[in-house]
């Protein structure tokens, strides 16, 4: 009886602690997508600080985030193969092309992007393809969380900014906490 190749074994990931780590992305995913909810296109780009830093930019910025850590970092493709800029500053530029639903449409094709990307993966695998080297997946998680934790907060400044404080921000880091 021959034994299945390498190429035809499905692996099966079901970490426990995996599923922590992808829940609270998620949560903090969607907080980002819905920091837009209710806005409108001149809201969304209002420049409040003197960096780039929008509503709509953090948004644009989280796709790239997601590029970066789950095709580039996984992968080992280029950023110019992958069609994102080439340094996070760039990522928060906004075109005359990116309006809300075209920004969340986007933000939403890169987060299933990584999701499937990292289905088949346990948290001790390597990710071959990051600029500082090779790194566990589970640093990427962590790394992730961070970073999408710190721009829930920047989106709940801007939005209440953005209202005049005429409305509360959104729960965007209360929810991502699970309180």
């Amino acid at each position: 009886m021959s034994h299945p190749g390498p190429a035809s074994v499905e692996r099966v990931v079901d970490s426990p602690l995996k599923a922590q780590f992808e829940a609270f992305i998620d949560q903090h995913r969607a907080a980002l997508h819905d920091c837009l909810d209710g806005l409108t296109g001149e809201q969304a780009r209002r420049s409040l600080v003197a960096s780039r830093t929008t509503l709509l930019g953090l948004v644009k910025h989280a796709a790239f985030v997601e590029r970066v850590w789950f095709d580039e970092a996984v992968t080992g493709r280029s950023r110019a193969e992958i069609g994102i800029p080439g340094t996070p500053d760039e990522s928060f530029a906004l075109t005359e092309e990116d309006s809300i639903d075209a920004v969340r449409r986007d933000y939403r094709e890169a987060c299933e992007a990584s999701r499937e990307a990292t289905a088949h993966l346990d948290l001790d695998d390597v990710l071959p393809g990051n600029r500082r080297g090779p790194l566990p997946l589970r640093w990427v998680y962590l790394h992730v969380l961070r970073e999408l934790a710190q721009h829930c907060g920047h989106a709940d400044i801007l939005r209440e900014q953005v209202l005049d404080g005429a409305a509360p921000a959104p729960p965007t880091t209360r929810r991502a906490a699970g309180r």
